[in-house]
């Protein structure tokens, strides 16, 4: 048997598997195990650097969301051997959901960290706001995507229509889709208003910009930005394949998941890997000091604007 007959057989094999892939394709295999390995040296990488800066709450982010994508990408590669099976696709359909939640709140509490650093008085919430809010909102969205995956992956195991849980799954990542798009929002006002030196006029007594942007914060905002286009890529394919429906086109066209959603996710994760926290804003002591911003301003020779 030539090459081309058996390249023919392989194709009529996948095809025929597709019609009973509850994806609506089969997996490929080697794309799989791609992403497991990618997503295992990253997480890895966090798992080192997290010891290293003693940053704990990396564990229940960055760490965890790698985790989790693994467990997802895990049960397409099973699936990619077998293509029939139900629990393999609910596995991945779940997971490769939530996964990233744990990771947006990793940016939402570096950029509470950068306000505190740079001034609150540019923020329109305080940095302890800005991170329980937006904590909060993807606490909210995980619990919502959570309960649609099951009530969905229930749904599938009885015979029954998935659509009423993957339409609590669409409100859980159009409510996250929100609150990273509002995140932004605010995150570019702030380094306008701290770039222009206008503050907000507050009731309390304003502090100078005493903190200038020096190298490890300027990377970190951009280290920021490319995770957030990263996520926001993400969670717009994401909200428009449930949106689309289970049988839809969108969520049974492999390479748009690959590339929009496995792929953003690895980048978001390396791209934190590269622009760690830990090595650009310190250990976890410069972290819990109380003022960094005013602390900073007081070490000798530190410019200060004038009053």
């Amino acid at each position: 048997m030539s090459a081309l007959d058996v390249a023919a057989a392989l194709a009529a094999r996948a095809s025929e598997h597709s019609k009973d892939s509850p994806y609506g394709y089969v997996p490929t295999e080697w794309i799989c195990i791609l992403f497991i390995a990618l997503f295992a040296i990253s997480t890895a990488i966090h798992f080192g650097q997290t010891f290293y800066s003693r940053l704990w709450w990396l564990f229940g982010t960055t760490v965890l969301a790698g985790l989790i994508e693994i467990i997802g990408w895990s049960g397409r590669l099973w699936s990619s051997i077998s293509p029939t099976l139900l629990d393999p696709f609910l596995m991945q359909i779940t997971t490769t959901i939530i996964a990233p939640t744990p990771l947006i709140a990793a940016n939402f509490v570096i950029l509470g960290q950068i306000i505190k650093r740079l001034g609150q008085q540019y923020s329109r919430l305080s940095a302890m706001w800005y991170t329980i809010i937006f904590c909060s909102c993807d606490i909210i969205a995980l619990v919502i995507q959570a309960v649609g995956g099951a009530k969905a992956s229930t749904a599938v195991q009885d015979n029954q229509d998935p659509n009423p849980g993957g339409h609590i799954m669409l409100g859980g990542i159009a409510f996250q889709l929100a609150a990273v798009s509002i995140y932004l929002i605010l995150a570019i006002e702030f380094l306008l208003r701290y770039h222009l030196d206008k503050p907000f006029e507050r009731k309390e007594v304003a502090f100078p910009k005493s903190y200038t942007l020096d190298r490890g914060v300027k990377l970190m905002i951009i280290g920021l930005a490319f995770d957030g286009v990263f996520i926001l890529i993400r969670s717009i394919y994401r909200t428009i394949e449930l949106t689309d429906g289970w049988s839809g086109r969108i969520i049974e066209t492999q390479v748009y998941f690959n590339v929009l959603d496995g792929a953003m996710i690895v980048l978001a994760m390396f791209t934190l890997n590269f622009f760690h926290p830990g090595w650009l804003l310190g250990k976890a002591d410069r972290w819990s000091a109380k003022n960094p911003s005013v602390a900073d301003s007081e070490s000798p020779g530190y410019p200060k604007n004038a009053a």
